[in-house]
């Protein structure tokens, strides 16, 4: 069976050093000693990645393990730089495009791309939106899951939906800059409460904000099984009835109604709450994702969704059928003659 996984990290093995270019230590670099691959961001050590995180051949043998057929590929959001002047960040943005369109054009049967967009300047953002669709032949793109002081419902922002709906591309949210990260550091709390936190953050803001109301062609999913918002939409829904006053401000629709129609991958770590996740939001609606290849993603591609021993068709269905449709891309294009 075709298997698909949309959330799936990459980066160059190399990029431009804009933090020396710009006497900027925030723009994130890569240093390279003794064949290991270290990322600097304001000036301190942040992560160290491995060749799985850029070698696509070394990427494609660890996914034939699982065997998992395809990745929808998109930059680690350290990389989306909302706090830079829009120009830089631009030069930036573009580099990391070219190389996701590379890879694909590569390794057509292996990938399929995610662009990335300088949101600080939504008008630099439809521009670059265009040219990865128009050009480059990205399918979507990934977002924050805010913009600096922005959140999602921020009327700055509307346009480039906008765009996004008329041109076909589909969204990405991702969490980033978690909430709380100087009031809870330890434990971890910014990654393991704080993303999903942002995920129900950004998830209320596109619904309460009526950007889904007023596109409803706009193909949008939230990374990490949208974070803590299906889990919570009892308490969101409750408050939307009660206080429509402070909560349906901007959109009179209820919040439950929006499922069915955004999407929403399937790294959620346990198995009882992927099973919540299908039953709130639709099997439609659910798909194959991983967060590859970083510790908090799912260390066995596809094992999530195989745990729970669904059906053939709705096996099918998480595993490639709606990722094809979020992606509007045809099954043929990636199908081997053994595939179903």
């Amino acid at each position: 069976m075709l298997k698909i996984d949309t959330h799936a990290h990459i980066l160059p093995e190399n990029w431009p050093n804009l933090a020396e270019k710009y006497r900027d230590d925030r723009f994130p670099i890569v240093v390279n000693t003794d064949g290991r691959h270290r990322i600097y961001k304001d000036g301190k050590f942040f992560r160290e990645i491995w060749s799985n995180a850029f070698d696509p051949e070394v990427r494609i043998a660890d996914y034939a393990k699982y065997a998992v057929d395809v990745q929808v590929v998109s930059t680690v959001p350290v990389m989306f730089s909302y706090w830079a002047k829009p120009s830089q960040a631009l030069e930036l943005h573009r580099y990391l495009n070219d190389h996701t369109a590379e890879i694909c054009r590569r390794y057509p049967r292996n990938y399929a791309g995610i662009g990335t967009v300088p949101l600080q300047s939504p008008t630099l953002a439809i521009q670059e939106l265009e040219r990865c669709v128009d050009q480059l032949g990205l399918s979507a793109v990934q977002i924050g899951s805010h913009i600096e002081e922005w959140n999602l419902d921020a009327p700055e922002l509307f346009p480039f939906f906008e765009a996004a709906a008329d041109l076909g591309a589909a969204i990405l949210v991702h969490p980033w800059d978690m909430m709380g990260k100087e009031t809870m550091p330890k434990y971890w709390l910014p990654w393991l409460v704080g993303m999903p936190a942002e995920q129900a953050r950004a998830a209320c803001c596109l619904i309460f904000g009526g950007v889904l109301e007023r596109l409803p062609k706009l193909r949008v999913c939230f990374a990490h099984g949208g974070g803590s918002f299906p889990y919570s939409i009892g308490r969101i829904e409750h408050g939307f009835r009660m206080r429509p006053d402070l909560v349906a401000t901007d959109n009179s629709r209820n919040p439950r109604e929006y499922f069915g129609r955004i999407y929403f991958d399937s790294c959620v770590h346990d198995d009882a709450a992927l099973r919540y996740l299908l039953d709130v939001a639709g099997v439609d609606t659910v798909m194959l994702g991983t967060d590859y290849p970083f510790p908090l993603g799912e260390q066995e591609p596809g094992s999530g969704i195989a745990a729970l021993r669904l059906s053939g068709p709705e096996q099918a269905r998480l595993y490639h059928g709606t990722a094809l449709e979020w992606l509007n891309l045809p099954y043929s294009r990636f199908a081997n003659d053994d595939t179903e």
